[in-house]
C-alpha cells in the first residue's frame, strides 16, 4: 500500500478554528493574494463606472461637447475591459483557492485517520467522518473563495464613499452612516445563525452515523426483525435535523430579507436626497446619476460583504469539526525500543495468557465479551503491559508492533476495488500470484473466484456486499494469511461457515501457519481440535491450559466448547 504523501506545509494548527483557517490562508498566500488583488481591481473598476458616467453627463451630454462625451465614454469602456480581465483572473484564482483548501483539508483528515487507526471507530462515528470529508471541506473551500469578492467589496466601498464625500458631504455622510449600520444589523443576525448552524451540523452528523449503521447492519436487522425499531430511531433523528434546519432557515430568511431591504432603503434615501439637491442646484444632474449608480453599486457590495461573512461563519463551524477531529490522539503511544530479532512468546500479564513462539493456540473465553479486550491488548490496540520476547509492546514503535502482530476479526472491513489489491494491499504477492490462490485455498475461498468476473483482478463492491457473511469471513481470513505476520490473532474466523467448510479451514490453517505463532479465539471444537494447545479464560484470567482433548475433562471448558449443560 502506497503511503499517503504528507500535506504541505506540515502539521496544521488545530488550537482553534480561526487558527486553522489562517493556516490554510498562509499555505495558499500566493494564490489568495492574487485573487484578492484582482478582486479589488475588479470592484474598483466597477465602482468608478458611475463616476465616469456622471462626469460624461455633466461635461459632455448636457453641454453637447462631443470630445468630452467620447473621452468619458472611452473611460467607461476601459473600466469595463479592466473589470472583465481582473474578474476572470479573480474567479480563476478563487476556484483554485477553493479546491486547494478543500483538498489540503482532505489530506489532513485522511492522514490523521490512518494515524488514529483502530482508535478512530472508538472515538468518532462513521457519519461524523463522512460529514467532515464531504460537507465541511466544501464550506471551508467556499469561505476562501469568497474572500476575493469580499475584500474587493470592502475596499471599493471605502473608495466610493470617499468620492461621494468629496462630491457632496451630506450624501457621503448618509452612505457612511448607512453602510456600517447595515453591517452591524447583519452581524447580529450572523451571530445567531452561527450558533444554530453548529446545532444543525451536530444533528446531521449523528443522523449520518445512524444511517451508515443501519445500512451496514441491514442484513442483521432483517434477521432479528429490528427494522421498525431502527426506522423509528432514524425518524426521530431526522425530525431533530428538520427542527434544527427550520431554526437555521428562520434566521437565513431574515438575512435574505435584510440583504434586499436594507440596501434598498439606503438607495431610496440617497436618490431622494440627491433629487432634492439637483432641484436646488446644489449638485448637477450627472452627479445625481453617479450617486444613483453608487447607491446601487454599494448595495451589491454590501450583499457581497454579508455573503463573505456568512461563508466565514459557516467555515468556522466546519473548521471546528475539522480541528476537533485532528486533535484526537491515538490511544497507544509509540515507542523507540527494538523488537527481538527472533520469534518470541507473547505474554499478557493481566490475564496470564502466554502465546509460545511458533505454536497454534486456541483461546476459549467463558464470557464472549472477554475475547475482544484481550485480543486488543495482544495487538496493542489499547495500552497494556503485554510484552513480546520480554520487550513491552508499548515500548516498540507502533509500525513495528503492527508488522509483528496482526489481529483479524469479523469487524474488519472489505474495501472496494480489485480483489487482488484487497487481499494483498502491500503487494507481497506481486511477483507470484500463486501466493494469493494459496491463501484463498487455505481459507477455503478459492471457489469465490468462479463467482467474480475477472477472478483476482475482478472488482468487488464497497464492503464486499455481493458476498454472503460466510464468504466475507473467508476473504478476511485469506487476507490475514497472505499478510503472513509473525503473530496472527484470529477472532472467531469461521463462525459464519458450515461445519464441512470449517473443517477444511481448520486443517489448512494449522498447516499454513506452521512455525508461526497463531492464536484463535473460538469455541469451535473443530478448530480447537487442530490446535497445539488450548487455553481457558474465565473472568478475564487464564484458568486452564493444555491440549484440547485433555481440557475436555474440565467441566468449565467442556460446557463452553460442547455446549453441554453442566449440573452441580
Amino acid at each position: 500500500m502506497r503511503p499517503i504523501p504528507d500535506p504541505r506545509p506540515g502539521t496544521p494548527d488545530t488550537r482553534s478554528p480561526l487558527r486553522y483557517l489562517l493556516h490554510l490562508i498562509a499555505d495558499r498566500r500566493g494564490s489568495i493574494s492574487l485573487a484578492t488583488a484582482c478582486g479589488i481591481v475588479c470592484a474598483l473598476a466597477q465602482g468608478l463606472v458611475p463616476a465616469a458616467v456622471g462626469r460624461g453627463v455633466d461635461a459632455g451630454l448636457i453641454p453637447r461637447q462631443r470630445d468630452e462625451l467620447l473621452l468619458w465614454g472611452g473611460t467607461v469602456l476601459a473600466l469595463g475591459v479592466v473589470q472583465a480581465l481582473s474578474g476572470m483572473l479573480r474567479d480563476r484564482s478563487s476556484e483554485n483557492n477553493r479546491f486547494g483548501a478543500g483538498y489540503l483539508t482532505m489530506q489532513y483528515v485522511t492522514r490523521h485517520a490512518t494515524r488514529l487507526g483502530a482508535t478512530l471507530p472508538k472515538r468518532v462515528s462513521t457519519g461524523q467522518v463522512v460529514s467532515v470529508g464531504a460537507a465541511d471541506i466544501t464550506r471551508i473551500g467556499a469561505a476562501l473563495e469568497s474572500t476575493a469578492r469580499g475584500s474587493g467589496a470592502v475596499v471599493s466601498t471605502v473608495v466610493v464613499a470617499g468620492i461621494m464625500l468629496a462630491t457632496s458631504w451630506q450624501l457621503g455622510l448618509v452612505t457612511l452612516a448607512g453602510v456600517p449600520l447595515m453591517a452591524w444589523l447583519m452581524t447580529l443576525l450572523m451571530r445567531r445563525l452561527h450558533g444554530r448552524q453548529g446545532e444543525l451540523r451536530e444533528s446531521q452528523g449523528a443522523m449520518t452515523g445512524l444511517a451508515v449503521d443501519i445500512v451496514d447492519g441491514l442484513r442483521v436487522l432483517r434477521g432479528i426483525g429490528g427494522e421498525e425499531v431502527f426506522a423509528r430511531r432514524y425518524q426521530e433523528a431526522s425530525q431533530r435535523v428538520r427542527h434544527h434546519g427550520v431554526r437555521v432557515a428562520g434566521v437565513e430568511s431574515w438575512i435574505s430579507a435584510a440583504r434586499i431591504l436594507l440596501p434598498g432603503l439606503l438607495v431610496t434615501a440617497i436618490v431622494t436626497l440627491g433629487a432634492h439637491y439637483v432641484e436646488t442646484d446644489r449638485i448637477g444632474a450627472g452627479a445625481l446619476v453617479s450617486f444613483y449608480g453608487f447607491a446601487v453599486f454599494l448595495a451589491d457590495q454590501l450583499s457581497r460583504i454579508t455573503g463573505m461573512i456568512d461563508q466565514l461563519t459557516r467555515a468556522l463551524v466546519a473548521a471546528r469539526q475539522v480541528t476537533d477531529f485532528l486533535a484526537l490522539e491515538p490511544e497507544p503511544a509509540t515507542g523507540t525500543a527494538a523488537a527481538p530479532a527472533d520469534a518470541s512468546e507473547l505474554t499478557d500479564p493481566e490475564s496470564g495468557l502466554v502465546l509460545p513462539a511458533g505454536r497454534f493456540v486456541g483461546v476459549v473465553c467463558t464470557e464472549q465479551e472477554d475475547a475482544a479486550p484481550l485480543a486488543d491488548r495482544l495487538g496493542r490496540y489499547t495500552d497494556s503491559e503485554v510484552s513480546y520476547g520480554g520487550v513491552a509492546l508499548s515500548a516498540l514503535p507502533l509500525a513495528e508492533a503492527r508488522r509483528l502482530i496482526l489481529v483479524a476479526d469479523n469487524d474488519s472491513p472489505l474495501f472496494s476495488g480489485p480483489l487482488r489489491t484487497e487481499l494483498d494491499p502491500r503487494d507481497r504477492a506481486l511477483g507470484d500470484k500463486r501466493l494469493i490462490r494459496q491463501a484463498l485455498d487455505d481459507a477455503s475461498a478459492l471457489d469465490l473466484l468462479d463467482t467474480l468476473p475477472g477472478g483476482t483482478d475482478g472488482d468487488i463492491g464497497v464492503g464486499g456486499r455481493e458476498f454472503s457473511g460466510g464468504q466475507q469471513q473467508r476473504l478476511r481470513l485469506a487476507r490475514a494469511l497472505l499478510a503472513d505476520p509473525e503473530v496472527l490473532i484470529l477472532v472467531e474466523p469461521s463462525n459464519a461457515v458450515d461445519a464441512h467448510t470449517e473443517g477444511r479451514i481448520a486443517a489448512r490453517l494449522a498447516a499454513h501457519r506452521s512455525g508461526r505463532t497463531t492464536a484463535v479465539f473460538t469455541t469451535s471444537p473443530i478448530l480447537l481440535a487442530h490446535t497445539d494447545q488450548a487455553v481457558l479464560v474465565d473472568g478475564g484470567r487464564v484458568v486452564a491450559t493444555g491440549p484440547h482433548y485433555e481440557l475436555l475433562n474440565d467441566p468449565r471448558y467442556r460446557s463452553v466448547v460442547t455446549r453441554e449443560v453442566v449440573t452441580t
